[in-house]
């Protein structure tokens, strides 16, 4: 075991006997509670979709706040990451993610009791900047409290949650509206998280460690305690705030257009992306020149690992195609085949149960098999994207929802392949102390790519339902073509990750 296998504020395991070592006796309980509420804060991206006509009714909401509901928390949510892994790695894990859980469970009062569109937005708003400071804080303590082999079990965990919360999205919020009606019943898309959150702010603080020195002293000063780094000396915990405000603007730039593709029609728009660039190529210029005297909000070390670099690329390739399909095809089956909110969520459930089973099984596989797992996994993807926009092609009316079953559930089983397995390459490298900079990176990463696909996919499907409005089929099929060519790029870098491995001699594995 090195140096860098054993992280600060946590006890090596055990060798010989078995047991779990001194100290990380309850880290599958402490696992367990980062996932709850990690499939909160995942879960409010896609249960909203289907809540939409239901808010416009029960608040008299205009198209362009309504997209605001649906946008603003993913652009807000998408903004924080970064910069509150890094806070996490450099003050302490535990407290960013009891911030982050508590703001997210009183946004989300906020949001249920909101009495005008304004309110919601602005709830909303508040909500993804939470979610977006506690998910990266999730990785970095599966980084910190788990090796080998474990790591890819909780990150097949991982990657279950992030599969399932963002299929039974529709189905819950489907089932809440059923439950308290088309007036009211979307408060209770936000209150739901309530309970939950109340639960788990006392557990979180009981189970999940605390910052300890490496040598094993009072906890409080992990990141600025102990020897420091090699040329960075006393600076090594404080904070970029110049790389923070460049990464954040360069971030919202390149989101905007994207996320208020439908709703802000100049193409002056388009202007943002240069300006976004330009931004983004400053953030890297100055990170590299702040990593010479102290710890950057990310260090660009990081993509000099071919594993990080060419997963971030796949998983934001990934989520462009995948989240895009939840996106269409609950349009067409609310609006083009007037299937109600739970009816809805029902038709997309086979996805989720596919995707939840194989991402549990794929954490724990994936040290044996490493990136050759996650190429067969995208195969079966773009296989099953296929195979529904076949069963589309063919099916007729209202036996849509179980023509597409059987292809959904296929294509679930891969995405469970992608997902979790994809997580554990990406940050296999990753030093620990980096772990919540470099997980939020690979989040925003997937942000990204789902404003990107969602707004490539829906001008697709927008403009063929302009062009032909009883066409609802048609412009499903080209949607899922468009998503499927995303796909199946993402195939493409993880096969020349495949092949530089072998080349190189050094393989793909987890555990290299």
């Amino acid at each position: 075991m090195t140096a860098r296998d054993t992280a600060p504020g946590t006890t090596a395991p055990a060798t010989g006997s078995g047991r779990e070592a001194p100290g990380r006796d309850h880290r599958w309980s402490a696992l367990a509670v980062c996932l709850v509420a990690g499939f909160m804060t995942l879960l409010d991206v896609s249960i909203v979709n289907v809540a939409l006509p239901t808010i416009k009714v029960g608040l008299h909401t205009s198209d362009s706040a309504l997209q605001w509901v649906l946008s603003g928390y993913a652009l807000t949510f998408g903004l924080a990451l970064v910069p509150a892994g890094r806070l996490g790695d450099a003050r302490s894990r535990r407290a960013v993610f009891m911030a982050g859980l508590a703001l997210f469970t009183a946004t989300s009062a906020l949001a249920g009791a909101a009495q005008s569109q304004e309110w919601l937005v602005l709830a909303r708003l508040a909500q993804g900047m939470a979610g977006g400071i506690l998910v990266p804080q999730v990785s970095g303590f599966i980084q910190q409290l788990f090796r080998g082999a474990e790591r890819g079990k909780a990150f097949g965990l991982l990657g279950a949650t992030i599969g399932i919360s963002t299929a039974v999205g529709p189905l819950l919020g489907g089932l809440l509206i059923q439950a308290f009606g088309v007036t009211e019943g979307w408060r209770w898309v936000f209150y739901v998280n309530l309970p939950i959150g109340a639960v788990a702010l006392p557990v979180a603080y009981r189970l999940l460690p605390a910052p300890a020195a490496p040598d094993g002293s009072a906890p409080g000063n992990a990141e600025r305690s102990g020897t420091p780094e090699k040329g960075r000396g006393s600076r090594r915990g404080r904070f970029d705030p110049l790389g923070v405000c460049l990464l954040g603007a360069g971030t919202v730039s390149l989101l905007l257009p994207f996320v208020q593709e439908q709703q802000w029609h100049s193409p002056a728009k388009w202007w943002l992306v240069l300006v976004a660039v330009v931004l983004l190529a400053a953030f890297v210029g100055w990170e590299l020149r702040y990593a010479r005297r102290g710890e950057p909000v990310v260090n660009m070390s990081l993509f000099r690992a071919r594993s990080f670099s060419l997963g971030t690329l796949l998983s934001l390739l990934y989520f462009a195609g995948f989240t895009a399909i939840f996106f269409i095809f609950t349009l067409y089956l609310q609006s083009g085949l007037r299937y109600t909110a739970l009816d809805a969520g029902l038709a997309i459930t086979p996805f989720a149960l596919g995707s939840g089973a194989a991402a549990a099984v794929g954490g724990r596989v994936v040290h044996r098999f490493g990136r050759p797992l996650v190429a067969a996994g995208l195969l079966m993807v773009v296989v099953g994207l296929v195979g529904a926009t076949v069963a589309v092609h063919v099916a007729s009316g209202r036996n849509v929802g179980w023509e597409t079953a059987a292809p959904l559930l296929f294509a679930g089983l891969g995405s469970g392949l992608v997902i979790s397995p994809n997580q554990t390459l990406t940050l296999g490298e990753v030093p620990v102390r980096r772990a919540g900079s470099a997980g939020g990176m690979l989040q925003t990463a997937q942000r990204i790519g789902s404003a990107v696909g969602i707004a490539a996919v829906g001008s697709v499907f927008f403009a063929r339902v302009s062009a032909h409005p009883t066409d609802w089929s048609g412009a499903f099929q080209l949607g899922v073509l468009v998503a499927t060519a995303f796909v199946v790029v993402a195939l493409l870098v993880a096969m020349a990750d495949v092949l530089g491995g072998r080349f190189s001699g050094r393989g793909s594995r987890a555990d290299r």
